[in-house]
């Protein structure tokens, strides 16, 4: 597997949970734990991008390479472009972008996302695993994948896809799989994705990945070999994340 550098976007503002990077878990803020993460997935360089100088306070408190980037970003994957130029990274430069709202992201699979791009086919890269439930699998709030037979992407979607027609629901849930936020993707791709408008269908589901499809790119997608465990929404996370967390 090639070489890869880990980028966590930040930022302050949030509507659900202001100032969610630095909530404490355990003790630490919650950035040290998604700092921590990535340090131990055997990543050459991670960097946390921020527009917010309390979270580059506070990163720097603990060691952490922090990038300053502008505050006009209306995503990380922006963010993270921003990060590839200041640092002057190379076109094949792998990044694995890991949010900042994932501290219980087991760091074996920032590598194994990163290694999915071994297929020379691919683009993007990025994870996914069965449905555990079935409300899941109905809910907006959990994205859909649908993959070809070679492990690409057809489709991501909010709604239950594909259509169970006829009672075919049970078959409808094996098709489709729950996507994990986590992306890699060589520079050059990643400064393509960001030069590009937002697609229409983007727009209407709401989810940045449709525009490399809109693109034409090709997305893998793996299933890591542990699902992870959900990021920090909402102040009630707070607490499931510190039981996962635990020593």
């Amino acid at each position: 597997m090639a070489d890869f550098v880990v980028v966590i976007p930040c930022r302050y503002a949030s509507v659900r949970l202001p100032g969610k990077p630095l909530l404490k878990i355990n003790g630490q803020p919650m950035i040290r734990h998604v700092w921590d993460r990535a340090g131990e997935s055997g990543a050459t360089e991670v960097v946390i991008a921020t527009d917010d100088q309390r979270i580059a306070e506070t990163a720097e408190s603990f060691g952490a390479l922090v990038c300053m980037t502008g505050a006009q970003h209306s995503s990380g994957t922006e963010r993270i472009a921003e990060v590839a130029d200041i640092m002057d990274w190379p076109d094949e430069r792998i990044v694995v972008n890991l949010q900042g709202d994932e501290p219980a992201m087991p760091a074996r699979l920032l590598g194994e996302c990163a290694g999915l791009l071994d297929d020379a086919t691919a683009d993007i890269a990025t994870l996914a695993s069965p449905f555990a439930t079935r409300a899941d699998f109905e809910s907006p709030n959990c994205v859909k994948v649908i993959r070809d037979d070679r492990g690409h992407a057809i489709y991501f979607s909010r709604a239950a896809i594909p259509f169970a027609r006829d009672g075919a629901e049970d078959r409808a849930r094996s098709v489709a799989l729950h996507h994990h936020g986590i992306y890699a993707y060589r520079c050059g791709v990643l400064r393509r994705l960001v030069a590009a408008s937002p697609s229409d269908i983007e727009i209407c589901e709401q989810l940045e990945q449709l525009r490399a499809l809109s693109l034409g790119m090709t997305i893998t997608v793996g299933i890591p070999s542990e699902r992870p465990g959900a990021g920090v929404d909402v102040a009630d996370d707070i607490a499931r994340v510190e039981a996962e967390l635990a020593p």
